[in-house]
């Protein structure tokens, strides 16, 4: 779930607290291209104001026609489906794409209980399910897993939301202030542990959160889960070694440590020394990113960057750097 999603909720949350009408859509089916994939959501307030996305802005502009020309009844069903873009002229109407479709629930918020919670589970870290049911409106939510997918079968709307994805950095140092504005502008939470006070200044809260400790402490502090990746790139083996010891053992999906292929062998090998498995410390990757020619640190930011979110989408790594090259 990014932070676009939240968003929504944390506005939905916010609105019927206080007394507010909400609609809420969420896209569940689409045919051929469509501006979004089934799961974005949209909320509309009684007064037209709208946050979040399911097109390109013209499915939205009808959205908030229907609540002014009456087409949403205040005494409606609970939860209806609708459907853009079934001819081609429609497509052409609302911005779609050629063949595009798009169905949504247009569903009436009623107790936020449920918003409340579900965005509590996800605060915690876990992946959440919401079931709706179509005929009543009614909102289960469920543990789910990763591998968990939105489906759709008429009668119930089962959808799967998470938390952010989360990077930690070792090191405050001028490379990781690149790789932390492109990671927020990727829309991860970011997360740095720099012991060494020298370095801390010039950082904002809002480029990242500081984890106060040493290295292997933040790695356990923050409860490291499979939607967390840890970088290591303070050039200081006391300290990136520290964070590794604990990273690889850890279900932490990326974790990576800056060096060349020589200093990148080294601390395999003073891993293996310090009794890390060779099977954990298999998971390292070292050099970091992909192969762009980077040499600056602007350009080893967009590297790793580009390589994590691959990971992370589950994209096979074609452009992994040369071992002979250094960053």
């Amino acid at each position: 779930m990014d932070s676009a999603d939240l968003n929504v909720l944390r506005s939905v949350l916010e609105w019927r607290r206080a007394g507010q009408r909400v609609v809420l859509y969420s896209v569940v089916q689409t045919w051929g291209t469509a501006p979004r994939a089934p799961g974005a959501m949209l909320a509309l307030r009684e007064d037209g104001v709208v946050i979040g996305s399911v097109s390109g802005g013209c499915v939205e502009d009808d959205l908030i026609a229907r609540l002014h020309d009456g087409r949403i009844p205040a005494d409606g069903p609970p939860v209806q489906l609708i459907t853009y873009g079934v001819t081609r002229e429609e497509a052409a109407r609302f911005g779609l794409p050629c063949g595009g479709t798009l169905r949504l629930t247009e569903e009436r918020v009623g107790e936020p209980a449920w918003v409340a919670e579900l965005l509590a589970r996800c605060e915690d870290h876990q992946i959440v399910a919401r079931s709706l049911d179509i005929a009543t409106g009614e909102v289960v939510l469920q543990p789910a897993s990763k591998s968990d997918v939105l489906t759709f079968d008429e009668r119930t709307l089962r959808a799967i939301y998470g938390p952010r994805w989360r990077l930690l950095l070792i090191g405050a140092g001028q490379l990781s202030r690149y790789v932390a504005e492109m990671a927020r502008l990727l829309d991860f939470e970011v997360l740095i542990c720099d012991p060494r006070t020298e370095f801390v200044y010039g950082w904002e809260e809002q480029h990242g959160r500081f984890v106060s400790g040493m290295p292997d402490e933040a790695v356990l502090n923050i409860q490291t889960d499979e939607r967390t990746a840890i970088v290591a790139l303070t050039h200081d083996p006391r300290l990136d070694d520290m964070a590794l010891l604990t990273a690889l053992d850890s279900r932490a999906f990326y974790v990576g440590a800056l060096g060349s292929r020589v200093n990148s062998q080294k601390r395999r090998d003073n891993l293996l020394k310090l009794g890390l498995s060779p099977q954990a410390i298999a998971r390292l990757h070292g050099p970091i990113g992909l192969h762009i020619g980077s040499h600056n640190p602007a350009e080893i930011a967009l590297s790793l960057m580009a390589e994590i979110v691959a990971i992370k989408n589950g994209v096979e790594l074609k452009q992994k750097k040369p071992l002979r090259e250094s960053v």
